[in-house]
């Protein structure tokens, strides 16, 4: 199974030790915990290590921390490390299984330096380990030396080999994942095993979720199980065990939770129990309350259970109310601790929901719901993180919801457009470098150019566009700003920094189908009072683009993207599919005065070119002036000829022509 990285952000109170560590992994940490055999060294606990070497006991430190031993009294060194060395043996000898044990760790130790080992020798010591296992894998599992055996067996193990431990262990699988070393076998049992394995093992947790999730061994690696090797079908009984004691001991019954597919919708449960809607609520607030108050706000299961519970409130109700408190009071609590000056004021909950299917849609629903002060409040904790949360795919939801909801436009726009700007990057090759990145990318840009493009469908999903209608129905009651007069706030602090981006960066930006919508949703909609002139410049700059000789492969007529881009902005704005008409921008953009000299003299060629559609909405757009659209139709009709032939050439399947499309419309509206 693929790493997954771990939805987990970082923590403003590094000095703060009980709680939860919460920087971004770069993988979760059950694929940690799966790779664990390779990273140990040698055995210890006074066990020979890889040079024959064994530990010596102590009984003082010198003041540097030094180990001082003490010898008998005519006792050489030599003599003493020897007599240590034949102690260890015979205490090793004295175990259970001690022979086999140790064969086993030779094995291990020539199996876990994989680049060593000829494929050949391998299958034939795994073999032989299996012989020596099988049957015995309980012996192993327990302790922190042997358990790493059982690891590496998995690792090189076969589908029926696999089979074989999994089935000797599936009845220890609770006991194992409490255990300080067990933990890391079943990790490895999920991660390298199959389906039909994962079905054995995920049942073992039914009916014991509310201890296992609060167990400081067993929590994290069964959360991590529930969000990347459950079943949707899985997920929904672990999750059910929040909601009551009932829900947990039928869960007992593995076969008929998995008969029931009933899923973990809480608010379907109190439609059809309404009489257990306050016991339930109860179960879930403690489970919830428990885990918050222990630092331990990284859970997926936790964020699902929160949402749940959030769902089934009533808004303005006392229960709703105290649950938005219980969200952010640990953002309060740090905040009135250091008197303000700590600007991100805890918020570890805050951080850890946002990067979360479940949790990032909890946010923006509080983030809908808050007053004014609530989203100051919220927005805080993100302060350092706004590029980290750009870039993933549920964060940039609150992103978004935090430039849509506040009417407080300023605080919104320095809060994160000026993170996604780049403003605070020093040197402007550096920054504009930063924002090239962010603008292209296919999740960083949607918060990025929201504000420009609204929910476009090239830009947001279905999924997020259903959110944000939400966000929107509930926006009316708890917003008194105009959305437009919202949004106009938004580009007047955007606008000047993306058209300075646009005009140094177009060159690059024409390269890829992102960079080009760039171009043109910042040509189109950035525009304020104070940016008129970079309007201008930026016309020039994307004009120009279209010089050279085109018959060069790499000239920008051959850019399907960028042809796509030069006709929407010569149109002067973007075409509605529902009313059939171009929704022209204002103030118009009036392209089509800054392209036409850079074309003029080739003007024919762009006809006949794969960009064709440039030269038709030359002579369609309203936005372009009159004397423009004569003198495109003039060097036309000197070129007919031209025109008639790219508007020919070549035959189909069908054995009729497939010429330029552009060319064939160019020829209709000049009356040929």
């Amino acid at each position: 199974m693929a790493a997954t990285k771990r939805k987990e952000a970082p923590s403003a109170s590094a000095k703060d030790v009980k709680k939860q560590k919460t920087v971004a992994q770069k993988q979760s940490k059950l694929d940690e915990a799966a790779a664990q055999d390779d990273d140990f060294g040698g055995f210890s606990d006074g066990e020979e290590n890889a040079t024959g070497g064994v530990a010596l006991s102590t009984s003082d430190s010198n003041s540097n921390g030094d180990k001082k031993y003490k010898l008998e009294s005519g006792t050489t060194s030599a003599e003493a490390h020897a007599k240590q060395r034949q102690m260890a043996k015979e205490r090793k000898a004295a175990k259970p299984n001690a022979d086999v044990i140790a064969r086993s760790k030779k094995i291990w130790e020539r199996l876990r330096r994989k680049s060593h080992v000829p494929l050949a020798e391998r299958k034939e010591l795994v073999k032989e380990l299996f012989d020596i296992i099988t049957g015995r894998v309980r012996e192993f599992v327990f302790k922190h030396d042997s358990v790493r055996v059982i690891q590496t067996a998995l690792k090189y193990a076969d589908r029926t080999q696999r089979m074989i431990i999994v089935e000797e262990l599936k009845s220890d699988v609770r006991e194992l994942v409490e255990s300080r070393y067990g933990k890391f076998l079943v990790a490895k049992m999920v991660v390298e095993g199959d389906q039909q394995c994962r079905n054995m093992i995920v049942p073992q947790f039914y009916g014991g979720v509310k201890r296992l999730i609060n167990h400081p061994e067993a929590g994290w690696i069964v959360d991590d199980i529930y969000r990347q090797i459950a079943t949707t079908q899985q997920k929904a009984i672990m999750l059910r065990e929040w909601y009551g004691q009932e829900f947990a001991l039928a869960n007992r019954n593995a076969k008929a939770a998995e008969a029931d597919k009933e899923l973990a919708d809480l608010k379907s449960i109190l439609e059809n129990t309404p009489e257990k809607r306050r016991f339930i609520l109860e179960h879930i607030l403690q489970m919830i309350n428990s885990l918050i108050q222990k630092k331990l706000t990284g859970f997926t299961m936790l964020h699902d259970a929160m949402l749940q519970y959030f769902l089934v409130l009533t808004p303005g109700t006392e229960e709703f109310t105290d649950f938005l408190e219980l969200l952010k009071a640990d953002i309060e609590t740090k905040a009135e601790a250091k008197e303000s000056t700590d600007a991100a004021g805890g918020g570890d909950l805050y951080r850890n929901l946002a990067f979360t299917k479940s949790g990032s849609r909890l946010v923006c629903l509080a983030l809908a719901y808050g007053s004014a002060k609530d989203r100051k409040i919220i927005l805080r904790c993100y302060k350092d993180n706004v590029e980290l949360m750009a870039y993933d795919q549920y964060a940039k939801m609150v992103l978004i919801t935090g430039l849509d909801v506040p009417d407080d436009v300023k605080m919104s726009g320095k809060a994160i457009l000026s993170e996604l700007l780049g403003q605070s990057v020093e040197g402007e090759e550096a920054r504009l470098n930063r924002l090239e990145v962010v603008a292209t990318h296919l999740v960083a840009r949607v918060p990025l150019l929201f504000p420009l493009a609204g929910d476009a469908k090239w830009l947001m999903n279905d999924n997020d566009k259903t959110l944000l209608s939400q966000i929107h129905a509930i926006r009316t009651t708890t917003s008194k700003k105009d959305p437009e007069l919202r949004r106009q706030g938004l580009l007047d602090y955007l606008a000047p920094s993306m058209l300075e981006f646009v005009t140094k960066r177009a060159a690059n930006l024409v390269k890829t189908s992102f960079g080009c919508q760039v171009i043109t949703e910042t040509l189109l909609e950035a525009t304020s009072d104070a940016s008129i002139a970079q309007r201008q410049e930026a016309k020039s700059a994307v004009a120009q683009l279209s010089t050279g000789t085109l018959t060069e492969a790499e000239h920008i007529v051959h850019n399907a993207p960028a042809g796509r881009m030069l006709k929407t902005l010569v149109l002067g704005g973007a075409f509605d599919s529902v009313a059939k008409t171009t929704k022209l921008a204002e103030p118009r953009l009036g392209f089509a005065s800054a392209l036409y000299p850079v074309i003029e003299k080739s003007m024919v060629e762009w006809a006949c070119s794969p960009s064709s559609f440039v030269v038709v909405a030359l002579l369609e757009s309203e936005d372009v002036g009159e004397d423009v659209r004569e003198k495109v139709k003039s060097a036309l009709l000197k070129g007919r000829e031209s025109i008639e032939a790219a508007a020919g050439e070549g035959v189909g399947k069908d054995g009729k022509g497939k010429g330029n499309a552009g060319a064939k419309i160019l020829l209709e509206k000049l009356g040929v």
